[in-house]
């Protein structure tokens, strides 16, 4: 008798967010499947879980989900799990589980965190309808098209993006998307949980502010409702307000509660105009 693929979810930060039942098939299965050894190796340390570990990545991808097979097909039971999050959403493991299914090996999921579902929880941005794309094209050209693909798509739009492509990225949805509502999650469930709201022009202001950009991003797009969102400069909407009779520090707070920003990012771009 084969053994079981257990698709196993793993915290996406915070390594209490994980659930008992996972941590009883980890416990259980004769071997784990995982991207790093060495962060795996952190969860299973935290837990005092010993189990035999073998590196699955999309760089030995196929080689290794014939070795996986060959195991499952002996009767032993593997649990496959990613770095963080959910296995096979944007990461390898898609080869292992089609060719599973094929063989007739059973395939169970053990649900857990979604670095997705978590932040488009409490984006505010609409969720009855979303379209999960992966990492948008690295090229500039590329990512435009995807963009241009999905204008007229009714939901909301949700990427992951790398720290060194994010600045790019929104220059780019602002030309093609215009001023919708966008919103940043960053180092989710960690110590510097942090999520970002504004139209692209303002995020991208406030993040070239930064020294440095750190931590993989989960970008969300709002959809087009037919209303533009505001993409007046951030030191012009403030300066508006104090011309109207705000004083310094209520127009500083009134945008920022506007747009969804903190009042220190505003109080340093109009301090820095």
């Amino acid at each position: 008798m084969s053994g079981i693929l257990y698709v196993v979810a793993t915290p996406i930060g915070n390594l209490e967010d994980i659930s008992a039942r996972a941590l009883r098939t980890l416990r259980e299965v004769d071997l784990i499947a995982c991207e790093d050894t060495r962060q795996t190796r952190k969860l299973l340390d935290r837990y005092e879980i010993s189990k035999p570990l073998v590196s699955y990545h999309e760089h030995n991808e196929q080689a290794r989900s014939q070795e996986l097979l060959k195991e499952l097909a002996a009767g032993r039971d593997i649990a496959l799990v990613s770095d963080a999050g959910t296995p096979l959403i944007a990461d390898p493991g898609y080869r292992l589980v089609e060719e599973a299914r094929a063989q007739g090996i059973a395939v169970s999921p053990i649900p857990g965190p979604s670095a997705i579902l978590a932040a488009l929880s409490a984006s505010g941005l609409a969720t009855d309808s979303f379209q999960f794309r992966g990492f948008l094209p690295a090229k500039t050209t590329q990512r435009r098209k995807v963009l241009e693909e999905l204008k007229g798509y009714d939901g909301t739009l949700v990427f992951y993006e790398a720290p060194h492509r994010i600045l790019e990225a929104l220059e780019d949805i602002a030309a093609i998307l215009g001023a919708r509502q966008v919103v940043l999650a960053r180092e989710l469930t960690k110590i510097h949980e942090e999520f970002l709201l504004g139209t692209p022009v303002e995020l991208k202001t406030v993040l070239q502010a930064r020294p440095a950009l750190k931590g993989e991003f989960t970008l969300m797009i709002g959809k087009s409702n037919g209303v533009e969102a505001d993409d007046t400069p951030v030191e012009e909407a403030v300066q508006k307000l104090i011309d109207a009779g705000a004083s310094r520090m209520q127009a500083l707070k009134t945008v920022a509660r506007q747009r969804g920003l903190s009042k220190r990012d505003v109080y340093k771009q109009f301090d820095e105009r």
